[in-house]
């Protein structure tokens, strides 16, 4: 092996010299952080529990076909515009991004179906042709997302909410915003045909939240949506991941997988770094968390240094829905099947009650469907096509046995689908898995195996959702969608950009001797 040259020996000097982030978990919010931070001096190193980076964001390939295991709506591309532009590139020299028509469809138990666009004339048609006196109705829905977008999202979503002062400056906001109604409340002050409402509403449940529980101020995502469009990675989400891990690396930063966090040391309240499970202890002058942030309290920080985020308050809250997601290739086509489908089953605020206050597996569901070979044909083999479909379900206080259960539910959902919008099914698989419950709290160690934290309540929400940076822990930050502000890929990334308002220049750390 060749020596290092002086120049080569001055940088690593360099780098060393530099105060260290350990960041838990390569998710979109942790790697978000660790460009950001680099990008602010910081020295990185991001430690991932699986083989591979992007926790939720990971990657299956199985059988010639690549599986996005989680998030598959881009929007907001700026925000990854820039994260390339913090390190110095562009993000179009790296991924490309195919703006979808439809965005998504919605299809109703009764077969009638929604194209979902962002398009105002073919909206507006689309609204006609289910409810035409609707209309009026749908354009005062528009103009007041619209308004919940510039207060919660543009003003709200990139400050971490630090102290009660943050919230103080906030009220005014969502006051405005009249933020105690729910999502569907405000929806249907608007629109009076069932169709829509539901089509209006169901979004909150992208970023784990009950449409009939979650506050208003989220009407912000179908604004969101026709601001900046809803996009596709040629590649696959894993190519994003892909994208920010050459971006971390292209900065200096290190990212290490096999790498589980087993706790956070504390020392007199302030964190000292982690120790993995192999027994190793890694040195960190901060630590950012981009694993759930329940389990993060509960399971890696020993209870006599949490006083705030006790295990009784991290029982008590309200948790998102899980998920149960069946991945399958198929040696055929379905060219008539969209990127995205929403199948709405025969119930709606019913369902939706089992899932999330009765903790219930019910016999019914509502679908997303994934065909990302649809956009993207090198996601399947030729000739076949790529899906996954996904069913909101009860997190494991339902006491599901998803051990046995899951087959028969697969199975449950596979008629569904051969019965609507996939005939012949069965007959065409190629490949076939899936992801429960379990999973989410077994491998992505998300606490009861709720996929998205905290369900996104009002008095779960900003200053009431576990904060950015640790109310317990000194020199300890939160992101992804379990702090503020929330799910959703924007969400996320917005996490990773409020670390900004609290995580001082590298420039300006302090180190206690």
């Amino acid at each position: 092996m060749n020596a290092l040259t002086s120049h080569e020996q001055r940088q690593l000097a360099q780098q060393d010299a530099k105060p260290h982030a350990v960041i838990i978990g390569s998710g979109f919010g942790g790697l978000a952080a660790a460009v950001r931070l680099s990008a602010r001096g910081w020295r990185v190193t991001v430690l991932e529990k699986l083989d591979a980076p992007g926790g939720r964001a990971y990657v299956h390939q199985r059988d010639g076909h690549v599986f996005d295991a989680g998030p598959t709506i881009i929007t907001v591309p700026y925000l990854f515009e820039e994260l390339w532009a913090l390190a110095g590139r562009r993000l179009s020299d790296d991924i490309t991004l195919k703006r979808l028509d439809p965005f998504y469809r919605i299809r109703f138990d009764d077969g009638e179906h929604f194209d979902y666009s962002g398009d105002p004339d073919r909206m507006r048609a689309e609204i006609r042709r289910i409810s035409p006196s609707d209309l009026p109705g749908y354009e005062s829905f528009m103009r007041e997302a619209d308004y919940c977008y510039r207060l919660g999202f543009q003003a709200l979503g990139a400050k971490a909410f630090d102290s009660v002062g943050d919230l103080l400056r906030a009220a005014p906001s969502i006051f405005r915003m009249r933020g105690w109604r729910s999502l569907h409340t405000m929806v249907a002050s608007h629109l009076k045909h069932p169709k829509l409402r539901m089509a209006m509403s169901l979004q909150s449940l992208l970023i784990g939240g009950n449409p009939f529980s979650v506050t208003c101020v989220y009407s912000l995502i179908n604004a969101l949506e026709r601001q900046w469009g809803v996009h596709w990675a040629v590649g696959g989400t894993g190519a994003l991941v892909k994208g920010l891990v050459s971006l971390l690396h292209g900065q200096g930063g290190t990212l290490r997988c096999n790498a589980q966090v087993k706790a956070i040391e504390v020392d007199r309240g302030r964190t000292t770094g982690v120790t993995l499970s192999s027994g190793e202890h890694i040195a960190a002058d901060i630590v950012v968390s981009n694993a759930d942030s329940a389990w993060t309290y509960r399971e890696l920080i020993a209870p006599e240094h949490r006083r705030h985020w006790t295990d009784r308050r991290v029982d008590k809250g309200r948790y998102s829905m899980s998920l149960f997601v069946w991945y399958f290739g198929t040696r055929r086509q379905y060219n008539d099947v969209p990127h995205h489908m929403m199948l709405l089953g025969p119930r709606y605020e019913a369902l939706l009650k089992d899932i999330f206050k009765n903790h219930k597996l019910a016999s019914d569901f509502s679908l997303y469907l994934h065909r990302p070979s649809a956009s993207d044909p090198g996601m399947a083999p030729p000739g076949c096509d790529t899906f996954y479909v996904l069913a909101p379900v009860p997190h494991l206080d339902s006491g599901t046995d998803w051990q046995t259960q899951a087959e028969p539910y697969r199975q449950a959902i596979a008629k569904v689908l051969e019965r609507t919008v996939l005939p012949g099914l069965e007959q065409q698989l190629t490949t076939s898995f899936m992801t429960t419950p379990q999973d989410f709290q077994d491998r992505l160690l998300s606490f009861k195996g709720a996929a998205f934290g905290l369900e996104p309540l009002l008095l779960q929400s900003a200053w009431f959702r576990p904060h950015n940076r640790s109310e317990d822990v000194e020199g300890l930050y939160m992101v992804g969608a379990a702090t503020h502000p929330g799910a959703g890929v924007p969400g996320v990334l917005m996490s990773a950009k409020a670390l900004e308002t609290v995580v001082p220049h590298a420039s300006a750390f302090y180190r206690p001797r």
